[in-house]
């Protein structure tokens, strides 16, 4: 016992970030428990001994909403400059005295934009749907007219291909300068693609409360709502988490369950049979239309013998938006194409995105310490595994880490879900 404080005392020294102090924090439960309890039931118990308050306040500028009368152009240039998912929606035509509930719409997100985009460049087979034709329309170019005239429901699953002209260079320039791009509001479109409601935490709700949400039921976010005021005071992402957990590095609770191999903790959770990819040669559009289809942020894009040759992430939409003009070039924006005609662009403005580096790979027998390690120095959000002769193995998400260090209690939420979310899903956005 004189060892374990001798050694904590040595931490506390060393360990100085808010993140690592949060860690001190559960180390001190985690000594109290019952012995009898397992590592897993142990974390539960310290987790939900903490409040979520506790929880190191973001940058601000992590910490922003938009305006229900924000067009989606402006949204997608504000989500790209601060480097986020998503955003909280604020109703512009609530009454000053509304309280939270009613003074945010909801969560605008990339994988929303997404939908949105594929909205414009699937075809429609049967007669036109005129969801989102403005009154406009005649001011439009031709391709952007027939684009708004084909479009599909956002929840078609059909297998249609895309139409080659829909995903030129020029397609993409007309969109983002017509003006149908230009003043389609974030409100106009909310319910027309994944709209994620507005759920927030209190500050006294538990961190374990906030952890099974990042995990379990899929939020990107969790916002934390000061009740007195009716604002958001704090925004935890999954990439927040992650790096606290890298911050714990060392402490007795995070090396019991950190220094795991991969394959002791089943992970990857998917065979490699089903780990969703775009092969090189197939448009764009299409990794997307995956994202969308099967639930995922993001799919590696692999040769015609299956090597691994890129990622392309659900955030990498804004580069079809923000610079269109960089794929006049191509005849037709095939994944290789995208991956490549975006390296130059970032190399061209000094710019650097790890998810369009070379792809990053693990192994089954890579500690989960190791992995969070390369996550959160890298600020990417999956991590491929690969298998012995090079092929893909599986893919291992931020959601899938917090998922192995916290578990739900039966009849934990209660009725916290009525009317807000509806029941999880198998997914892995």
């Amino acid at each position: 016992m004189q060892e374990i404080r001798t050694s904590r005392r040595s931490a506390s020294a060393e360990m100085s970030s808010p993140e690592a102090k949060l860690g001190l924090q559960v180390e001190d439960l985690w000594d109290i428990q019952e012995p009898q309890l397992s590592p897993s039931e142990k974390l539960n118990a310290c987790f939900e001994s903490i409040p979520v308050s506790a929880f190191p306040h973001a940058a601000d500028s992590q910490v922003i909403e938009i305006n229900s009368d924000t067009s989606v152009a402006e949204a997608v240039k504000l989500m790209a400059q601060h480097n986020i998912l998503s955003v909280p929606v604020v109703d512009v035509d609530a009454p000053e005295d509304s309280t939270w509930i009613d003074r945010y719409l909801g969560i605008i997100e990339f994988a929303g934009i997404v939908v949105w985009i594929l909205h414009q460049s699937e075809k429609k087979d049967g007669s036109p749907n005129t969801d989102f034709i403005p009154e406009s329309e005649e001011i439009m170019s031709p391709a952007i007219a027939r684009a708004a005239s084909g479009m599909s429901s956002p929840r078609y699953k059909g297998a249609n291909p895309f139409d080659e002209a829909s995903i030129s260079g020029d397609f993409f320039e007309a969109l983002t300068n017509s003006e149908f791009y230009k003043n389609a509001k974030v409100r106009d479109i909310s319910g027309s693609f994944r709209w994620a409601p507005f759920l927030a935490l209190q500050s006294e709700n538990s961190f374990l409360t906030m952890l099974l949400l990042l995990s379990k039921y899929r939020m990107k976010s969790v916002p934390v709502v000061n009740l007195g005021e009716g604002m958001i005071e704090n925004i935890i992402t999954q990439s927040a988490v992650i790096h606290m957990l890298e911050e714990c590095a060392g402490l007795q609770w995070f090396e019991s369950w950190g220094t795991k191999k991969l394959s002791e903790l089943g992970l990857p959770l998917m065979k490699p049979s089903r780990v969703i990819k775009v092969y090189e040669d197939k448009p764009v559009l299409e990794a997307f239309k995956l994202m969308r289809q099967k639930a995922v942020g993001a799919v590696p894009v692999v040769e015609s013998g299956g090597k691994a040759i890129g990622n392309i992430s659900i955030r990498d939409i804004q580069y079809l938006l923000l610079a269109p003009a960089i794929y006049k070039n191509y005849r037709s924006i095939t994944a290789k194409n995208f991956l490549s005609a975006v390296r130059s662009y970032l190399e061209d403005n000094q710019k650097s995105s790890p998810v369009l580096s070379d792809i990053v790979m693990c192994t089954r027998n890579d500690t989960l310490k190791e992995v969070i390690m390369k996550l959160d120095s890298m600020k990417i959000h999956r991590i491929y595994v690969a298998e012995d002769e090079g092929s893909l193995g599986g893919v291992i998400t931020l959601r899938d880490i917090i998922s192995k260090l916290v578990h739900e209690p039966h009849g934990y939420f209660g009725d916290f879900f009525d009317g807000v979310l509806p029941t999880p899903i198998n997914s892995r956005v």
